[in-house]
């Protein structure tokens, strides 16, 4: 009977709600661009991400626009969607050219590829 209870509180739970992978579903909005001087046209990219990225007739990669329009030009930008977060990422971070870059929207700070930190 002279048995001490310890109880512990719990850890309050967190507002925004987390995805299996940890990441928060309402994260900032990212953007990514490749740079073709780089690219080896593995098109690992493509299969991570078809509806962001894409093989042209030239064997490079290139960004799609929201409606799958190819963008050609250079250092051109566009959104990734937030469902597709993880999987752009992860392109950036297998790129065998190491030319997948992925900002924020916010403040252009690079979150994956060559130059993130």
């Amino acid at each position: 009977m002279g048995e001490e209870v310890c109880l512990v509180a719990a850890e309050p739970a967190t507002a925004k709600a987390e995805t299996a992978s940890g990441a928060n579903d309402d994260a900032e909005p990212l953007e990514v661009f490749i740079d073709q001087d780089l690219c080896t046209g593995d098109g690992l990219c493509a299969q991570y991400a078809p509806e962001v990225f894409e093989l042209d007739i030239d064997g490079l990669a290139y960004v799609k626009s929201d409606d799958g329009e190819l963008l050609t030009d250079p250092g051109a930008r566009t959104a990734v969607p937030a469902h597709l977060r993880l999987e752009v990422i992860d392109a950036a971070k297998e790129c065998p050219g190491e030319c997948i870059h992925v900002r924020r929207a916010s403040d252009d700070v690079e979150v994956a590829g060559p130059d993130a930190d």
